[in-house]
């Protein structure tokens, strides 16, 4: 295997938001990430007060924290109501990986964009001291039971590990979502991961009836007169409300709620069509910049928007929080060439910031780079097979790697401790978490 350097001479970051830390520089010879800890100006009143989250997980110890960006990339090659809607216009601005192929019914037409995706996974350390959760996951021989595990038998960072309360789907990569079970249930004996898995489920299957921008021909019109038309597409909110629908009517989910993002991407015309309810989110990156990121939406701090099923007859769940698919944020973006698509658990989010997220992104890209110039003493690249869709699963599992550092160090400024001290709390470091992330490459036909 090609030996990667990655020595830069100067990389500039270019900071859009406060919650990007200024804490991340990459040096020529070690390309490493500075973990400083930049005054966070919380008041002498505020520091007193601590942050007390309804699960306290202990912190697990990984790997040292002073790993640097390099040595995350190194083993990248190695290792295969109102509806609320933010409407954005960004046009002109061990197993297997998932690649977009049209049906054998579906006609000849060109599909001008293709999309490689990746997923990685992690789910967080069991808590001892944590309340203690009968769960009766879904049979291995039921529909849910079947496609959870056919979708867990792929390579991930974390393998052999559980995913946790997250879940997620992506079919035939053109139509893709992540869903995180709130872990507050857990406190009245309910296992949350059973929601996120009953609705991925369900969106999987309903994404299934509709291609997104795959051509029909018109049956209407003669022979020699018919025309290829734009195949149907189910958005996005039409998805997550036939999903919620059907993790009400399932049997074994008897309560719980979750998070939501579901996104299509149309092979036809290179658009991004999303809908997302809660912390969970995604991101797109252009070049070496985060041209979008999904904002969270909560109710107050630490309390995202939520699907939610309660049990039949029980006062004590008068007061849950609902929200409904129809109160999700839409959005839709043209897609270019050599985008990347990011969507992810709020495990990612709360510990990662976006300029991190590019640079382990474009680390990875530029070691399959240096890779593909590389041949082999039979004139033959060291990369086997698809090399996009290698790259991306590279990528999602670096980040997830990265997380999991991120989530065990109490001495690094986090995305959660900076939204800690906006609401005036005090909370140190990394947040312990289930993480999933996707990561979607557009290629364009040229």
């Amino acid at each position: 295997m090609a030996r990667f350097d990655a020595s830069l001479t100067r990389y500039a970051s270019e900071w859009h938001s406060s919650d990007q830390a200024p804490f991340l520089s990459l040096r020529s010879s070690s390309t490493s990430l500075h973990l400083d800890r930049p005054d966070l100006g919380l008041s002498p009143f505020s520091r007193a007060h601590h942050l007390q989250l309804p699960n306290s997980y202990p912190v697990c110890t990984l790997v040292p924290v002073s790993m640097t960006l390099s040595s995350i990339a190194k083993h990248s090659l190695a290792r295969t109501s109102t509806r609320t809607t933010s409407k954005c216009s960004l046009h002109p601005k061990h197993a297997r990986y998932f690649s977009p192929s049209a049906p054998a019914s579906s006609s000849s037409l060109p599909r001008p964009y293709r999309f490689h995706v990746g997923a990685s996974w992690a789910g967080k350390p069991h808590d001892p001291r944590g309340p203690r959760v009968k769960s009766n996951p879904f049979p291995p021989d039921s529909p849910v039971g079947r496609w959870r595990d056919a979708t867990l038998a792929r390579p991930n960072a974390a393998a052999g590990k559980h995913i946790g309360e997250d879940f997620f789907y992506i079919q035939d990569g053109i139509s893709l979502g992540v869903a995180d079970g709130v872990g507050g249930w857990t406190e009245s004996g309910i296992d949350p991961s059973l929601f996120s898995q009953a609705l991925m489920f369900h969106a999987h299957r309903y994404s299934k009836v509709a291609w997104p921008g795959e051509p029909e021909v018109d049956p209407m019109q003669e022979y020699e007169e018919r025309e290829q038309v734009e195949g149907w597409e189910l958005s996005p909110v039409e998805c997550l409300e036939s999903a919620y629908g059907g993790v009400l009517r399932e049997r074994n989910v008897l309560a719980g709620s979750s998070t939501a993002c579901i996104l299509t991407l149309n092979a036809s015309t290179g658009v991004l069509r999303a809908a997302n309810l809660g912390d969970s989110g995604f991101l797109i990156i252009r070049g070496s910049q985060v041209i979008y990121q999904q904002r969270a939406q909560t109710h107050f701090f630490n309390c995202p928007k939520q699907l939610s099923k309660l049990p039949t007859a029980q006062k004590r769940f008068s007061r849950a929080v609902v929200d409904h698919p129809s109160d999700a944020d839409l959005c839709e973006i043209k897609l270019r060439h050599g985008d990347l698509i990011l969507a992810y658990t709020d495990g990612l989010s709360d510990n990662v910031f976006p300029s991190e997220m590019v640079a382990i992104c474009s680390l990875v890209a530029r070691q399959f780079q240096f890779s593909r110039r590389t041949l082999t003493p039979s004139g033959e690249t060291e990369i086997e097979g698809n090399v996009e869709d290698q790259e991306v699963q590279a990528m999602a599992e670096r980040i997830v790697d990265y997380a999991r550092i991120c989530m065990a160090n109490t001495k690094r400024v986090s995305p959660f401790e900076r939204a800690a001290a906006r609401e005036g709390m005090y909370f140190r470091g990394g947040k312990v978490d289930d993480v999933t992330v996707i990561v979607a490459m557009v290629q364009e036909a040229i």
